[in-house]
């Protein structure tokens, strides 16, 4: 099994220890879609009771990220192009008010930090290191949405987000035209700053249509990870 062990956070329960672990595994596709899982074996590997085990498959299968079959075992999830589709639609209905918000009022202190991250997202482009990179994409996102007080937005949108984030992932890990993804997030740091409504939208807009034109490329690359054949978002 090609995981990584992470630590124990302090005062973390070990069924949250073992939910954050096989949660960061499967979102970085060390665990890849549709290969079996198996309480014993995750119990020996992190030295822990198969009880937290067990309680952090109930929880990754109410997030769509694994699959539990009576009688024939746990699996982790194919991804799932509707799940995809509905998340995209959530996020592009959900983030487009929130960049038109950023737009028009945003905290210096947030405009700062989205200008660091840049910085660091130009670095990862230079040394290729697209993991981190999308590490930081997720935070540029947040940080938006905190600088203009919707973190529980935020925080809502990533319990739909597994598969989407999946797609994403899987698109950064194999460098499929990252480019256009740290341009777009240059203009959206302008738009806030510019206090640009029409430019941060417009581009908001691009940035999350982005995954509909990589989709078909992906399931080229790597079908066996894909629930449906032929996958369209709309």
């Amino acid at each position: 099994m090609d995981v990584v062990i992470i630590d124990k956070i302090v005062q973390e329960s070990t069924r949250e220890y073992v939910y954050r672990f096989l949660k960061s595994n499967i979102m970085q596709l060390r665990l890849i879609p549709g290969s079996a899982l198996s309480e014993k074996e995750i119990s020996q590997l992190l030295g822990v009771s198969r009880t937290p085990v067990r309680e952090a498959f109930i929880q990754l299968s109410q997030e769509y990220l694994l699959d539990i079959l009576p009688q024939k075992g746990t699996y982790v999830s194919l991804i799932d192009i509707e799940n995809v589709d509905e998340s995209k639609f959530l996020r592009e209905t959900v983030e487009r008010v929130v960049v038109g918000i950023a737009c028009t009022e945003f905290p210096s202190d947030k405009l700062f930090e989205l200008q660091s991250n840049l910085a660091l997202q130009e670095l990862c482009m230079e040394q290729k290191n697209y993991l981190k990179f999308y590490d930081l994409d997720e935070e540029f996102h947040k940080t938006i949405f905190v600088g203009c007080k919707k973190a529980r937005t935020w925080s809502m949108i990533q319990q739909m987000n597994t598969h989407y984030n999946r797609v994403r992932m899987l698109n950064m890990a194999g460098g499929y035209n990252v480019t256009p993804v740290l341009n777009q997030h240059k203009e959206l740091v302008l738009a806030i700053k510019e206090k640009d409504v029409a430019l941060g939208i417009k581009t908001i807009e691009r940035h999350l249509n982005k995954v509909k034109f990589d989709i078909q490329e992906l399931y080229r690359d790597h079908v066996d990870y894909f629930k449906q054949q032929n996958p369209v978002l709309r």
